[in-house]
């Protein structure tokens, strides 16, 4: 009795040790232009806190004027985050349920806002693509893109190309 108990144990403390896979290969969230000067970038963050940051304008200055389009994209970045920001990354992607979330959340009486698209792709090979704009979300939606967005602003990225 005394060895079967050991051996479960042993077994438990195994599986404990290989099971902390993620749910998520990868998430996106790519942002597009508005009438205005925001931010245009694609960020890519995977299970191993690697992120790649794509991007196009106004992510490191300021729009000047309506030519700012017509200047050389800003570049691809990388970066690695935290592991306490990971998980808070998952933590707020779990509390999201994308999943079940709508398709859209597209307003299109809103025009002069960004259309963004958050991209999760789950280990199960799946993916949900969730279109958006400005307008109502759900809240745990909300505070996930929020929290992406502070945190590609928060990163040391260095220049790739």
């Amino acid at each position: 009795m005394k060895y079967l108990l050991s051996l479960l144990l042993l077994i438990g403390l195994m599986s404990c040790g290989t099971s902390q896979t993620s749910k998520y290969s990868k998430i996106e969230y790519e942002v597009g232009p508005c009438f205005g000067f925001c931010p245009i970038y694609k960020i890519t963050i995977d299970t191993d806190k690697n992120a790649v940051l794509e991007a196009e304008h106004f992510n490191f200055s300021q729009g000047e004027g309506k030519g700012d389009l017509d200047k050389p994209r800003e570049g691809t970045f990388k970066s690695t985050i935290s592991p306490a920001d990971y998980d808070k990354l998952i933590t707020l992607t779990d509390a999201a349920n994308v999943k079940s979330l709508s398709d859209s959340y597209i307003d299109k009486r809103i025009m002069d806002a960004s259309k963004s698209n958050l991209r999760v792709y789950f280990s199960d090979g799946s993916k949900k693509d969730i279109a958006l704009s400005a307008g109502e979300k759900p809240e745990n939606l909300t505070a996930l893109i929020t929290y992406i967005t502070e945190l590609k602003k928060k990163q040391n990225w260095q220049k790739v190309n």
